[in-house]
């Protein structure tokens, strides 16, 4: 990284109104990784049209718990739709998981969920499909075309605060209201 963008993991990018990417209007990502080749993220505000049981089923993996079940999977992003990612608070170790920042993971592994059915997993969960990803220098030029405003990532809002309040209150976490925002940019 240049000494002008210093990594972004563990930050939440909160979409302007001026960002163009239909994908991601209103949208809040947490940042999991990012180098000089890029960076990944998943998007923590976005509903899909599953619920944990749904993908409990798919996987088939026994689960007697109905309100796990039917607690929301989210959209992650448009990049692989299909795979799912868990960022969680529990330090286990899990099969594939990467530490996001001290107590915050992202897991790709069956065994975490396997133990969220059986009532073992984390305390605090999000389970999304897909992710976003940013190729080299993507996210630095989207950054600069004010299309993102970037925010400490918090546990509270991404394990506590509700779906359709997150994308206002993670950008009020710096002071600003986007709801106060026109939805153009420019540069003078």
């Amino acid at each position: 990284m240049s000494a002008l963008s210093p990594p972004l993991a563990n930050h939440l990018l909160v979409a302007l109104p001026s960002l163009a990417d239909s994908l991601f209007a209103r949208s809040v990502a947490l940042i999991c990784q990012h180098d000089d080749d890029g960076a990944m993220g998943v998007v923590v505000n976005q509903a899909s049209d599953y619920t944990l049981g749904d993908v409990f089923e798919q996987m088939e993996i026994d689960c007697d718990n109905a309100d796990l079940r039917a607690v929301p999977v989210l959209n992650g992003g448009p990049v692989h739709t299909g795979r799912g990612f868990v960022i969680h608070d529990d330090a286990s170790a899990w099969d594939s998981s990467l530490a996001v920042a001290d107590g915050l993971f992202l897991t790709t592994s069956r065994d975490i969920l396997e133990a969220m059915a059986r009532g073992q997993g984390p305390r605090n969960a999000l389970v999304t499909l897909g992710c976003a990803g940013w190729g080299a220098g993507q996210l630095e030029q989207e950054l600069g075309e004010d299309s993102w405003l970037t925010v400490p990532a918090d546990a509270a809002l991404l394990f506590a605060t509700p779906l359709d309040e997150r994308w206002q209150l993670a950008a009020a976490r710096i002071g600003v209201d986007l709801f106060r925002l026109a939805g153009y940019s420019g540069h003078a």
